[in-house]
This record gives C-alpha cells, structure tokens and sequence, in this order.
C-alpha cells in the first residue's frame, strides 16, 4: 500500500490531492513530506466567509506537522492561494488541514492533546519532538473547540470550591457539575470573591441557573451569598466532608498546643506521633494505631476529649429526619460552648450559624456530597504538576478545562490513544 493511499484513507481532503511523497532533512531529521496540491479548476475558499472565489496569487510553500508515522516525522506541503473574494477582499485561502498560520495540523493538535492528558507536557513535548508551547498551543485549540461544542442543558447539580495557585493566598473558583449522567468542570474563575461566582451565573444564563436543583458548597460566606442570590431556587448544602474538616482542624489545633505545654513542663509526651491517630477514622486506623489510640484515650488530656466530642457527633449523621437531627446537634453545641476548647468552641458557633444549610444535608437524603469536589480539585492539583511550566492563570485554566472538563474533541476519522 502506498502512502498516498493509507492518507487519502485516513485525510481526505475536498478539493486537494497528495501529490508527491518523499523522504527529505527538516531541522536536522529525516522526515516524510507530502506535497498537497488544489485540484484542476478548484477554486480557493474565502477564510472569512468560506465562500468560493477567483484565485489571486500563490504564496511560498509551507510545512504543515502531522502525527509521526514508523518513528518519522511527517509533514504536509503546500503553497497556499490568495482569494479574491467580491464581498471580504484578498485573504489566504481556508484550508481544512489547520487555521491561520498554525504549523500544525489539526489531527496532529488532537494527536498531542491526547498525548499531553496522559503525560506531562514536558515529556510530550520530548517523546514527539515537539516544543511546551506547540503543546500548549495544541492543547488550547481542543479546549476552545470543546468549551464553544459542549452541551450545558440538563445541569441540576453543582458543587462550589476553590484551589490555591501559586504561592501566597492566590485562588482560582472552580465550579463541577455533579449530576449523575455528567459529573465535569464547567467553569473557573480568577480569585474566590462574590464577583467572581457571579460571573459564572452570568454565563450560564437564567433559564439553566433556574434549573439547578443542588448546590454543594463550604462555609465561605462570599459563595453563600452568591448562591442564595443567583440560584435560590436551589438547596444549598454544607455536607459532611467540609464539616468535618473543620473539626480535624480544631483536634489538630488542640494537640498542637498540648504537646507544647508538655515539653514546657518537661512531661512525658504521650502525643509524640499521635496526629493521625487523632485525624483518621477508627476503622481506617491500622492494628498497632488502634492499640496505641486505646492506651491515649484512658489519659484526661485536652486532646482526647477532642477526639471523643468529634466521634459523638458523628452520630449526627445517623438520623434519618432532619427534626431529630436538629434536637441532636442544638444538644452538641449546648454541650461543647460549655467547655473550655476554645477551637471546639469555636466549631460549636460555626455549626450554629450555619444550621439552616447544614440540615440540608438531611432534605437532600445524603445523596448529594462534595466529596466528589475535593476528588476533582485532587485531580486538578496534579493536572497543575503535570502541566508544569505554564506561565499564566489562562494558561492553568487550560489545562485544568483539558483534564477535568470532559470537553468533546474535533471529529476525526481515526483516533490515536483512547
């Protein structure tokens, strides 16, 4: 079979015939090179309006980069024609292979984009001789395609976070949709400010933020406000994961502060490598953790007692009616303000404040959980390692859009790795 054959079988382009094909040295490296010529009596189109129109003149020849094929670079040649066109003037003529005066191909944009969600962009910039910006570039084409192609209906359920880029308190909102047929990322956003979410209600539009029936968020007050404006319709839910989040932060507040008024007193420090065994669940705890946690728990320390006021509350969750849910949790927060836990006090006021919201959890039968969130926002801190090197928040932005966007990709008449 001839080369020709195997691209007028995978590339067939109206109005265009392969012509020659031929080994020949581009940048240092054999290559294969397949020369494109228009048609006998073809007309170029206009770029602009995509309407036929008289030929102008013909430019210099260019290289256009396609997969690789056997280990060789391969390349496209052709030497595009101006058209004259009645309505838009002289522009170079559209071509169906690539756009404007991109070098590469479109199958070879989405060729490296597959590529480029597997592995970093570093190492696929190397593995295909290629360079971090053509993959970026490539990688920034099927993201426009896929963000101008996507289907927004049908979205009932959505969760609200945010991820700190770079250092100091830079954020970026992120915002997944978490229905059950289409669980993706619809939209980020610079900083995690009201304006910021408020953005992404505007480009939803009306009608589909009318049709939102969940919200999944956490306690920043910014979101909740937004929220409660642009969707109220909707039930706002603080679900458990956030929640108890906050009560690892105060344990762990807590046995901080203890283990230093112990080595200040020059007392045996029973919480020397204790943190986990206070953080982790019981039942995720290993044989020699939960032996040690049991000789902890005997000894009247701060942090015990902590530990013991979180597992009470887990029994919260338990309830099946938010009624004997609310009895339940306005008794635990009587009972810890009574305390001298400041940081569990300090949770205490937090679960009060935000009662409403929390027993939300209860009227959406559980089913809703940002669990599913702090999932994507682990996948997109390591999309951001493994796009190493970008430059710019557009630029991160792409590559999370890449990866956690689910984005449909140019239709091609064959596919390269999954």
């Amino acid at each position: 079979m001839q080369i020709k054959t195997l691209l007028n079988t995978v590339e067939n382009f109206k109005s265009f015939v392969y012509k020659a094909v031929s080994f020949e040295v581009i940048n240092g490296r054999k290559a294969l090179v397949a020369d494109i010529k228009p048609r006998v009596n073809a007309k170029p189109e206009c770029s602009v309006c995509g309407k036929r129109a008289s030929g102008y003149d013909t430019q210099p020849s260019r290289l256009y980069e396609y997969p690789p094929l056997w280990g060789f670079q391969v390349f496209f040649r052709y030497s595009p024609r101006r058209a004259a066109c009645p309505v838009d003037g002289i522009h170079v003529e559209r071509i169906p292979w690539s756009e404007g005066k991109e070098q590469m191909t479109t199958t070879y944009k989405v060729f490296l984009s597959r590529w480029a969600k597997r592995l970093s962009w570093k190492e696929t910039a190397e593995i295909f001789k290629s360079s971090w910006d053509s993959v970026y570039r490539a990688v920034q084409f099927v993201v426009a395609y896929g963000l101008a192609h996507r289907d927004l209906e049908n979205i009932t359920e959505i969760g609200i976070d945010e991820i700190q880029v770079w250092s100091g308190h830079k954020y970026l909102t992120l915002v997944y949709q978490l229905d059950s047929h289409a669980k993706r990322l619809l939209w980020s956003g610079p900083e995690r400010k009201a304006k910021t979410l408020r953005k992404f209600f505007m480009e939803l539009g009306i009608e589909r933020c009318l049709r939102i029936k969940f919200v999944c968020s956490d306690m920043w007050s910014p979101y909740l406000k937004v929220i409660a404006k642009k969707a109220s319709q909707a039930l706002n839910i603080l679900d458990r994961f956030h929640i108890m989040k906050k009560f690892n932060e105060a344990i762990d507040q807590i046995r901080r502060e203890e283990v230093k008024k112990l080595k200040d007193e020059g007392t045996d420090n029973v919480l020397e490598k204790s943190r986990w065994l206070l953080l982790k669940r019981p039942e995720n705890l290993t044989e020699k953790q939960t032996v040690r946690l049991s000789q902890i728990v005997k000894i009247n320390l701060s942090s015990i007692k902590a530990y013991l006021m979180r597992e009470d509350f887990q029994r919260f969750w338990e309830y099946k009616y938010p009624a004997y849910a609310d009895r339940f949790l306005e008794n635990w927060i009587t009972r810890t303000l009574k305390t001298n836990l400041e940081p569990m006090k300090k949770v205490a006021k937090m679960l009060r404040n935000h009662k409403q919201l929390i027993l939300n959890w209860f009227k959406a039968d559980g089913r809703l959980s940002s669990g599913t969130v702090e999932g994507f926002n682990l996948k997109a801190k390591l999309t951001m390692r493994k796009a190493y090197g970008y430059k710019s928040l557009e630029c991160l932005q792409t590559a999370l859009y890449h990866t956690l966007g689910n984005l449909p990709e140019p239709i091609l008449t064959h596919r390269f790795c999954g």
